[in-house]
């Protein structure tokens, strides 16, 4: 993968960016995703944050071997604080981190007052999390999709200002993912089914058929069944 060439995963976090937009991509480490969009004139500007120095010179030299230092600047900081009101940016991306990290990182913006029009975001675990972090601080889910990279599953959520509610069910499998129920989107269930199997029969060997941790799994086993049928 490079910056002409991008990942299943990054082109659908690609699909999901507005034309014409002022974009951060937070954690981008070759900025590969900003250099893509800027090299095929979907965006104008972009900036590429990087908390750690190895992923932020990366991200400088995809800019030089560019050549677009005009229009993409790689900046070293902690999650929103690459962004400067003067970028005016008005798109986000947060790409291949887990749930719980994505959240810490929007909650951080949130508390100094950032707020924009698109965010695509794709967390690596913890989806549940990020889906309720939207509907709870004004952000809609208007779109996903689910993408499949070897063996692993990447859900891509677009998001924008507005009201919605969500039921557990929506929170936990996507309001459209679970609507859409794609081949890749059953996969990915009857891939945790099976993850479920080998913990009955671990809890089984125990002597824990019975507990309430069983039953709790039998719960979850149950409505993945019913979600994906």
């Amino acid at each position: 993968m490079d910056s002409i060439h991008l990942s299943p995963r990054l082109e659908a976090v690609a699909s999901f960016v507005p034309s014409g937009a002022r974009l951060a991509d937070i954690g981008s480490d070759h900025a590969y995703l900003p250099a893509h969009l800027l090299l095929n004139h979907k965006i104008t500007y972009a900036i590429a944050g990087e908390v750690a120095q190895g992923p932020y010179e990366n991200a400088q030299q995809e800019i030089i071997r560019r050549n677009l230092s005009n229009y993409l600047e790689a900046r070293l900081a902690n999650g929103l604080a690459a962004i400067y009101e003067e970028d005016k940016i008005n798109t986000v991306t947060i790409a291949g981190m887990g749930g719980m990290l994505i959240k810490d990182i929007l909650d951080a913006g949130l508390i100094n007052g950032q707020h924009f029009e698109t965010m695509v975001l794709q967390p690596n675990t913890d989806e549940y999390i990020v889906r309720e972090w939207l509907t709870k601080n004004n952000y809609q889910i208007t779109n996903e999709v689910i993408k499949r990279e070897d063996n692993h599953f990447y859900e891509v959520l677009l998001a924008t200002p507005g009201h919605q509610s969500l039921t557990e069910i929506d929170l936990k499998f996507g309001p459209f993912l679970h609507q859409d129920k794609t081949e890749i989107f059953i996969a990915k269930w009857q891939k945790e089914l099976k993850r479920i199997d080998l913990i009955f029969k671990n809890l089984e060997s125990a002597g824990k058929k019975g507990t309430t941790v069983y039953q709790e799994w039998q719960r979850k086993y149950q409505e993945i069944q019913e979600v994906i049928q």
